[in-house]
């Protein structure tokens, strides 16, 4: 026993500690924090859509209505939309069962190609794996590409069948402008503004020049020529049957707040809806 303890006080250090004695390595922290840092940055920078984009696919996932509720208590159901290499979801119903309603607006950049979209409704379970409940293979009309705004109930297949699933109501609407990114905004004299996406332009207001004036020989006063003042433009009216409209999918909102809303989208209806659902959520 006593030889053990020798032998132990012999591997203890009795020399100076080195700086990172019981000390962890923080390299690795940091070189990770670096990346994540510059990943948010690369995020944040201004986008640009590929010259293999054609447009703006609008898509409005308003509800379903499905044959069956497959579990002992109702489902809660959400929408996977699949256009091209993009993939975006909805929100989830709560105890939406066999009709659901999300009325949710994406919006979705368009790959030349690309006209054939995929929708999945899932079941959303805590304690395993969303159930995939009903899909189905959705072609954009032609009409949809000529400017039109196209709705229709789309038959949903399933363990039930081909078919046989229920159906799914969705609006579809097409614009030649590209997808809303994030962008870059600055004017002269005024700091740049980072604007994400959904969010209304910043608008800079320069503080008013005071206009010099210069004292000449003989008593006249020169008054250097200026720019022509442009004319504000009035804001974007919305008429009745648009703000009654919104109104049925926002009974819950002020009619002065769609209004603020929908000149703040500078007259964008369905800039103004999908501002309205995040509002709403």
């Amino acid at each position: 026993m006593a030889i053990a303890v020798e032998n132990r006080w012999k591997k203890a250090m009795l020399l100076p500690l080195p700086d990172d004695f019981l000390r962890f390595e923080v390299t690795n922290n940091i070189s990770a924090d670096a990346q994540a840092a510059m990943a948010l940055y690369r995020q944040q920078m201004p986008q640009y859509v590929a010259p293999n984009h054609m447009g703006r696919l609008s898509i409005t996932c308003a509800q379903a209505k499905l044959a069956r509720n497959y579990g002992l208590t109702r489902m809660d159901p959400y929408v996977r939309i699949r256009v091209g290499h993009y993939v975006y979801e909805t929100h989830t119903d709560p105890n939406g069962g066999k009709n659901p309603r999300w009325n949710r607006v994406i919006q979705s950049q368009l790959p030349v190609g690309v006209n054939t979209m995929y929708v999945e409704i899932y079941d959303e379970c805590s304690f395993k794996m969303d159930e995939l409940i009903a899909w189905c293979e959705i072609k954009i009309p032609e009409r949809v590409f000529a400017g039109e705004t196209h709705e229709e109930w789309y038959p949903l297949s399933g363990k039930q069948g081909d078919g046989l699933e229920g159906a799914i109501d969705i609006v579809l609407s097409f614009s030649n402008q590209p997808a809303v990114q994030p962008y870059m905004y600055q004017t002269a004299g005024a700091p740049l503004l980072m604007v994400p996406p959904g969010r209304p332009m910043p608008i800079f207001v320069p503080p008013p020049q005071q206009q010099q004036t210069v004292v000449v020989q003989g008593g006249g006063v020169a008054v250097p020529p200026t720019g022509v003042a442009a004319v504000p433009q009035p804001p974007p009216q919305l008429s009745a049957e648009e703000l009654k409209q919104i109104q049925e999918m926002f009974p819950n909102i002020d009619t002065e707040v769609v209004k603020t809303v929908f000149e703040a989208n500078r007259g964008n209806k369905d800039a103004t809806i999908n501002s309205l659902l995040q509002m709403n959520e």
